[in-house]
């Protein structure tokens, strides 16, 4: 239906290291000519991109997974099934279960956050699979490596990700009604778009477990130094080859984001040569919720 999102879980066939299933929210024709694949960040999940999925649906069939980790998708215990190499598995599968391939790809990869640390390798891995690429307030993972290295500022807006991996994140931010996550979500940009019945969307996704979503952070080796001694970041090696985007970029930023600074952008074209960047100076790392008609309005022209 094109005025209603449809609820499924979508097995992965093939999916490593063990069997996932994830939780998807979708809304137009299956059968559709356009296709559009819509990745969430932390700490949300699809239902964050329920407004663009009905926007979007008359022109297209827009998909959205909970990805692995989250609400009602397999939520794997062990930290190295959260490794990029399996998250952009994940990605490749849906693009599969749309019917992608080198001679029909996906007309949009539209990603949110760490959504776009997903769609930032997947793109560099297999540029045919997808026309445009569209990242809302993520960090490409070289200027992110570089700016956690030279930037003090970027260093003290990231250092929030040292207590999201230690053991026992889950419990500190489940404390309290999640009252530590909401301080989150109201931290990285205004958050007046909070409504009470946004509120409990976020709950309910967030008391399904929190540990399969940190692992996302406890994998990546993106996260500020701790200290002169710590070199695992200094030492971590990102080859152009590995890293560079092909595929057509537009970039949606807003510049008010307290976790994402607007330094992340600078050089950018040197990894995304094909690259086009709106930036909205209030919108903040939630521009989706922020400025939804401005971030639709952007992505029917695309798929226009």
């Amino acid at each position: 239906m094109r005025d209603a999102i449809s609820q499924f879980d979508l097995p992965l066939p093939g999916s490593q290291p063990q069997p996932v299933s994830l939780a998807c929210r979708a809304a137009g024709r299956p059968d559709a000519a356009r296709r559009v694949l819509l990745l969430h960040g932390f700490p949300q999940a699809a239902f964050a991109w329920d407004e663009v999925l009905l926007a979007l649906a008359p022109e297209a069939y827009a998909l959205a997974p909970n990805q692995r980790g989250y609400a009602g998708s397999s939520a794997p215990a062990e930290v190295a099934a959260y490794r990029v190499r399996h998250l952009v598995a994940d990605a490749l599968a849906l693009l599969a279960h749309l019917g992608v391939s080198a001679e029909r790809p996906l007309d949009l990869l539209v990603a949110h956050d760490w959504g776009g640390g997903v769609a930032w390798n997947l793109a560099a891995l297999r540029p045919e699979l997808i026309r445009r690429l569209v990242i809302l307030n993520s960090p490409h993972p070289a200027t992110f490596r570089r700016e956690l290295l030279a930037s003090p500022a970027q260093r003290a807006a990231s250092a929030y990700m040292h207590d999201l991996v230690q053991p026992d994140a889950a419990a500190r931010l489940a404390a309290d009604g999640f009252a530590a996550l909401l301080a989150m979500l109201e931290r990285f940009g205004d958050a007046h778009w909070l409504t009470p019945a946004l509120r409990a969307q976020h709950r309910a996704v967030w008391s399904q477990g929190l540990d399969g979503a940190l692992n996302w952070y406890r994998a990546s080796p993106l996260r500020p130094p701790t200290g002169p001694h710590d070199q695992a970041l200094a030492q971590l090696q990102l080859p152009d080859s590995v890293v560079r985007v092909s595929v057509p970029t537009t970039l949606l930023w807003g510049e008010a984001d307290h976790a994402l600074l607007p330094g992340l952008l600078d050089g950018l074209q040197q990894w995304v040569p094909e690259l086009t960047v709106h930036r909205h100076p209030q919108a903040s790392h939630w521009i989706v919720h922020e400025q939804p008609a401005w971030v639709i309005a952007h992505l029917k022209a695309l798929l226009a």
